[in-house]
């Protein structure tokens, strides 16, 4: 089966450092697979102030 040379270059790299692996799990975890607030988002979507059609046009 066909693999790109950046395809074997990452399997090496990870095979080589396996503490890769554990910290992008782990960052994952951090920013992505977590409960998103639903008031949170709410109030975001409320405190938003909208931009002007164009924004260098004085006021």
């Amino acid at each position: 089966m066909y693999q790109s040379d950046f395809t074997r270059f990452m399997n090496a790299f990870l095979d080589e450092n396996p503490k890769v692996e554990t910290e992008r799990r782990e960052l994952r975890l951090t920013w992505w697979d977590r409960q998103v607030d639903l008031d949170d988002q709410r109030r975001w979507k409320e405190s938003r102030v909208a931009q002007k059609p164009y924004v260098y046009q004085p006021d």
